[in-house]
């Protein structure tokens, strides 16, 4: 409360401004495919205006999924999240092949405007006037022939739409890849040489992943016979109450050295004190701005976790990434790996002298071509770089957000085998 008034959290005033940045994007989506698919493959009329309404119903969806998130159960949120956001990724794909088809639809109608000769009046008790030269033509002869070609790639960008959609879903909803990783560590003691962390990131258990999928994805972590997991962020996007039986498998997980989490920024969308008081009951350890040591025959290395970047303004008590105090008191000549959701918190890790960080958060892009545009905020999207002297791993994620479909970045499960230096 100040001064009397009640005064809403920063998660959901976060919350509020994402949705609001999402309904605009929905708009210009739709405004788009308004134009190209009712507007132009229609004439005046019933049919115009139906598709029309159609048309904001739709957009509507995506945005109604998002916002009522909080209101509606999980059982109810579910048909809700299914359908708004398999239309938002047929229809971003549909939006992509339309502007891919714009250079066709504008020569296709250059063509035929050339084709037809523009006319003149008669004049009255006249000889009538010679045709004019055809590139004289602004008009096409035949209307419906403007029509039959709006149409025609109205068609095209459709097939193609729900084709990627369809084998993005598929990909989406298959088994997880598994990725080795041999990272070579110069300070790594010669009996830590082959030591497995098994790392894993972006679940976001909700209305639209988790059940069979995520048990899983639990399976497959521990078929890789893991000395240390690793999640590393936005495990969850609802309530403990409603997502206990999804996290459930999470208990299943077995490793020598144990499992350790981190916050993403999602966790703070939810009520993050819960759980982090609930992952420890299923056998996770959270690792927040502090380490652990992972110990073998007698040689050790550091686990260090920090919170996520946005975890300060989350309006969450004592929360936010604190890597001098992860680091705190430690031996220098011991080697580091550092779990941090976010890519860019690379630069802070270099910086502390840190050997590895383990992230997640971007997805590999999820959606094709989003991964060009995560690279103006992220040093990487996916795979191993270095960065200065540190290393940084970046896994393409397990699960999805909005819509559930995967294009170019397969759900990923990622085994890191830490390497002493030979030289």
């Amino acid at each position: 409360m100040v001064g009397g008034e009640e005064v809403l959290p920063l998660s959901l005033i976060a919350l509020l401004g994402f949705g609001t940045v999402v309904l605009a994007a929905l708009l210009v989506l739709h405004g788009y495919l308004w134009w190209r698919l009712v507007r132009g493959t229609t004439r005046p009329g019933r049919l115009r205006r139906r598709l029309t309404w159609l048309t904001v119903l739709l957009a509507l969806l995506p945005a109604a999924a998002v916002l009522t998130r909080r209101d509606l159960s999980l059982s109810a949120q579910a048909p809700l999240a299914w359908v708004g956001f398999s239309w938002l990724g047929v229809a971003f794909y549909a939006f992509l092949a339309l502007l891919a088809l714009e250079p066709v639809r504008l020569l296709l109608r250059v063509l035929d405007r050339r084709r037809a000769p523009a006319r003149e009046p008669v004049p009255v008790g006249g000889p009538a006037p010679e045709p004019a030269p055809a590139e004289l033509s602004s008009e096409p002869a035949d209307p419906s022939r403007r029509l039959f070609i709006a149409r025609s790639l109205a068609v095209t960008a459709g097939v193609t739409a729900l084709a990627t959609a369809g084998t993005g879903a598929y990909l989406a909803n298959s088994a997880p890849v598994v990725r080795r990783v041999p990272v070579t560590l110069p300070r790594l003691d010669p009996a830590l040489d082959g030591l497995r962390i098994v790392t894993f990131s972006d679940g976001h258990l909700s209305a639209t992943y988790g059940g069979r999928r995520f048990e899983r994805l639990v399976e497959v972590v521990n078929a890789q016979r893991p000395d240390v997991v690793a999640i590393v962020g936005d495990l969850v996007d609802g309530e403990v109450d409603e997502l206990r039986g999804e996290v459930a498998p999470l208990a299943d997980l077995v490793s020598e050295q144990g499992v350790y989490f981190v916050t993403g920024n999602h966790e703070y969308f939810v009520d993050t004190r819960a759980w982090l008081r609930h992952l420890p009951t299923l056998g996770v350890e959270v690792l927040r701005n502090e380490r652990v040591p992972v110990t073998r025959d007698g040689a050790s290395f550091d686990l260090a976790g920090i919170d996520d970047r946005t975890a300060a303004r989350s309006g969450v008590p004592g929360h936010g990434a604190d890597l001098d105090a992860a680091l705190d008191g430690r031996d220098d000549a011991t080697p580091v790996v550092l779990l941090a959701h976010q890519p860019v918190q690379v630069e802070q890790a270099g910086a502390a002298g840190v050997d590895l960080q383990l992230s997640g958060h971007t997805h590999g892009g999820q959606l094709w071509p989003f991964d060009y545009a995560i690279r103006l905020d992220q040093p990487a999207v996916e795979g191993l770089s270095r960065h200065g002297d540190t290393q940084l791993y970046v896994t393409a994620g397990a699960g999805y957000w909005g819509p559930p479909m995967r294009v170019g970045a397969r759900p990923e499960v990622t085994v890191v085998e830490l390497r002493a230096s030979t030289g």
